[in-house]
């Protein structure tokens, strides 16, 4: 699904939404990134993202870090970097190891060319203004650094999308229900390219596809429940909805002993 209307768009960058429920501490962020446990090929992503920076030497911002998940992995192994973590939701620096603080994108508290390298991992759809974000990254980082973004595919876990609008249309009697948010609708791996070619003139894509495959609804039922902040924008009863699709994955997975979800991500390294 992907509705970019302006309603939307206003609600998974509002900032106030972002900071005060969405990420306001790390519960419905574990929850999503936990799905990937169950995921085949299994793309550990944060060591991905520290191959990347095998050649860096220096200072790495992570930018709109969240729980810090990629942070303590190049703690762990790259002990050598100096590394900062930002993000605009307060609540969610809480656990990251620092130093870390809070910061806006699109007005980033650094010098021009003070960094080696910038992550922007599964955030640039959440920033209003993507291509002064994408500027602001180009500003930052030295000539010969790097940024390494991450996103989701357009077709990324297209079958939780057929399950919310079929569990939807089940609890409002219709026969298909309205279409649950996208968040990486607005920076997807289609569309990334396109905001990264106006400032880097490299940016190699690497395609990560998968199949998540569970055995029991909780792992699915927790992902989808973890877009609770956006609630409001479903125009469906959420809890009833996530109850009902919990009931449709267990009937699945008691007809054919699983439910597979498709899965599509991808990382974005750019050099100017």
């Amino acid at each position: 699904m992907t509705d970019l209307s302006a309603a939307h768009d206003a609600a998974v960058t509002d900032r106030a939404r972002l900071a005060g429920s969405a990420y306001n501490g790390d519960r419905d962020l574990a929850a999503r990134q936990s799905l990937y446990r169950w995921q085949t090929p299994r793309h550990d992503l944060p060591a991905l993202v520290a191959e990347r920076l095998v050649d860096v030497r220096g200072r790495v911002v992570d930018i709109g870090c969240g729980n810090g998940k990629f942070i303590q992995r190049l703690r762990q192994d790259r002990p050598d970097l100096s590394l900062l973590g930002l993000d605009i939701a307060p609540g969610i620096l809480a656990g990251v190891p620092g130093p870390v603080a809070v910061a806006d994108a699109t007005r980033l508290p650094l010098a021009a060319g003070s960094v080696d390298a910038a992550l922007a991992l599964h955030m640039l759809y959440h920033v209003p203004d993507i291509p002064q974000a994408v500027r602001e990254l180009a500003r930052v980082v030295s000539r010969d650094g790097l940024v390494v973004a991450s996103t989701n595919s357009d077709g990324d876990k297209a079958e939780l999308d057929d399950l919310w609008q079929r569990a939807a249309g089940d609890v409002l009697g219709v026969e298909c229900g309205p279409a649950r948010i996208s968040l990486g609708g607005r920076f997807s791996l289609e569309k990334a390219p396109g905001f990264l070619d106006e400032e880097f003139t490299r940016v190699e894509v690497v395609e990560l596809p998968g199949t998540v495959t569970v055995r029991d609804p909780d792992p699915v039922i927790a992902h989808m429940a973890s877009y609770r902040a956006w609630s409001d924008q479903l125009d469906v009863p959420f809890d009833a909805t996530i109850d009902r699709a919990r009931t449709l994955v267990a009937e699945h997975i008691d007809r054919h002993g699983a439910y597979e979800v498709t899965t599509f991500a991808g990382i974005l390294v750019c050099r100017r």
